[in-house]
């Protein structure tokens, strides 16, 4: 237990260390109008500067990143099942997690936000 707390303790030090670290050492810069608008040779911009991306590519970008850091935290709880050290609240709590998982993936699909035509 000893080890833990010290490894957390060393990692929270370490991590507020180098971010002060990087608030002094950095540089600071003003951000004004002009230095925050698009350049084009002096001329005034000829159409946006943004760059048009689709929104479905977005949407579904999103639900793959949820999904996946769903499938992340469920590896533990297979490790678990394996080993044989999850107990029966663990069981319900995995079943229960799946289910929601489940539930979502069904709504997603019935709402049309996996197809990427539509």
């Amino acid at each position: 237990m000893e080890k833990v707390m010290l490894s957390g303790f060393i990692s929270v030090v370490l991590g507020l260390f180098l971010l002060f670290l990087g608030l002094i050492l950095g540089v600071s810069v003003m951000v004004g109008r002009e230095k925050s608008s698009p350049f084009e040779c002096g001329f005034d911009p000829v159409g946006s500067s943004r760059v048009p991306f689709s929104l479905r590519f977005f949407l579904l970008a999103v639900i793959f990143v949820v999904f996946d850091v769903e499938v992340v935290l469920l590896f533990p709880a297979v490790m678990g099942v394996w080993s044989g050290w999850l107990w029966f609240g663990g069981y319900c709590a995995l079943v229960l997690f799946l289910l929601v998982l489940f539930l979502g993936v069904v709504h997603e699909w019935r709402e049309g936000s996996l197809e990427w035509e539509g």
